[in-house]
């Protein structure tokens, strides 16, 4: 039996694979703390009790058939609403907005929409499924590997190289997997990168598009800010495609609502794409949506209480991945700024186990935290990155700060048993 070149050559998931083992250690009795899904437990990290409610009502309402293709007009609405008064963005609700089933589709289709086989697509690495996204639409990659001086961002410098040419530059912020966000400086100096490239191209050349990615960009600590390239430099309207959604900020990733917005052009045929794949958010969910969008006293309290308890998960990761460098043991992390992602360092590689066993990768390493600490952590070789390089994203939308400080000591005992 014979299948596709295209489904012969896609690879796994090593995320999946490392949930997988997770699973088996927790049915085998294991207390795992698990840091690997980007996701949440209802438990710890329940969706707003108005969006509850607002779903089980418009299903009680029958609010069951299909929506429009494109998302139904209220929902499309209350989100470019929100996008402007939030960050000063102006989108027409009516055509310039697609809905669909949570981020992925969506991604997927401004790809095909804007990718020909063979087009070079340029993205950081680490980051999220672009590698797999350039297989699924045929593009050529050019991957930007990335510093932990820059807390794993892209510089201008950095993706200055690639950029002639090439028809897409994918970009995320706050990034998965690393929880880091860009500064105004930097994207700022990106932004020119592509409106220089861009002027450079003549007439019946594509254009270098940017496919900005900031479904966690509600999610930010401190006094850290997020910035996006059309508020920074507004002649880029015309090239830049959002991804955003509820997913991430309302802890609904199961609830699979996400809304792209861009040119009319690009989103007509985003549209187009998946009217022929059916990736509809389920219109319940989208009234419900809709109506708590414009609740901003509801968004902001909701906002207020997740963003402390995600930030006392990500500070005891960080606090205690300190601790223990500070006692001279070889671990480190980048301080959170966004997301639910903690980027941690565990430089082990070449070490060797009690049992015999050599340290000779990333995964190596998630095998040995899982067996000896109960501690599940994704490499960043699962994002693009180097096997050979010592970088994990902690992920704590599932787990809770004690459990996470829990771990730790677990983590430390581990470490002492190697050779």
């Amino acid at each position: 039996m014979r299948i596709s070149r295209l489904a012969d050559q896609l690879s796994g998931s090593e995320i999946i694979r490392i949930g997988n083992a997770v699973s088996e250690q927790i049915r085998q009795g294991a207390t795992i703390c698990n840091l690997t899904i980007g996701d949440f437990d209802p438990e710890l990290f329940p969706i707003p009790e108005d969006l509850r409610k607002g779903v089980m009502a418009a299903y009680e309402a029958g609010q069951t058939n299909y929506p429009p293709a494109a998302g139904i007009a209220d929902l499309r609405q209350a989100a470019a609403d929100f996008l402007q008064n939030r960050l000063g963005l102006t989108y027409s609700a009516s055509d310039e907005f697609l809905v669909a089933g949570g981020s992925r589709p969506l991604i997927y289709a401004a790809y095909l929409a804007l990718v020909d086989p063979g087009d070079r697509v340029v993205y950081p690495v680490p980051s999220w499924n672009n590698n797999h996204y350039c297989h699924l639409s045929g593009a050529s990659q050019a991957m930007v590997p990335t510093q932990p001086e820059n807390a794993f961002m892209p510089t201008a410098a950095e993706v200055a190289t690639h950029l002639a040419g090439a028809t897409l530059l994918a970009l995320c912020s706050p990034l998965n997997p690393t929880g880091t966000v860009f500064t105004k400086e930097v994207l700022e100096e990106i932004c020119d990168l592509v409106l220089a490239e861009n002027k450079r191209r003549g007439p019946d050349e594509k254009p270098l598009y940017i496919l900005y990615d900031q479904i966690y960009w509600l999610l930010t600590f401190g006094q850290t800010q997020h910035f996006d390239p059309v508020s920074l430099r507004p002649e880029l309207r015309e090239y830049v495609v959002y991804i955003d959604g509820i997913s991430k900020c309302f802890a609904a990733t199961g609830v699979r609502v996400g809304y792209a917005f861009g040119p009319k052009l690009v989103i007509d045929k985003m549209k187009s794409l998946l009217g022929h794949v059916g990736a509809w958010a389920p219109k319940a969910e989208q009234v419900a949506t809709a109506a708590l969008l414009p609740r901003a006293d509801v968004v902001d309290d909701y906002l207020t209480d997740i963003k402390g308890k995600l930030q006392a998960s990500l500070e005891a990761a960080y606090l205690g991945l300190r601790s223990l460098r500070s006692q001279g043991y070889p671990v480190d992390a980048i301080a959170p700024a966004g997301a639910i992602y903690l980027t941690a360092k565990i430089d082990i590689i070449g070490r060797t186990t009690a049992a015999g066993t050599v340290l000779a990768s990333t995964k190596e390493i998630t095998d040995y935290l899982l067996t000896e600490a109960q501690l599940a952590a994704v490499p960043f070789s699962a994002f693009g990155a180097s096997a050979a390089e010592p970088w994990f994203r902690f992920s704590v939308g599932a787990e809770s700060a004690d459990s996470i400080q829990a771990a730790l000591p677990r983590l430390q005992a581990a470490l002492d048993k190697l050779k």
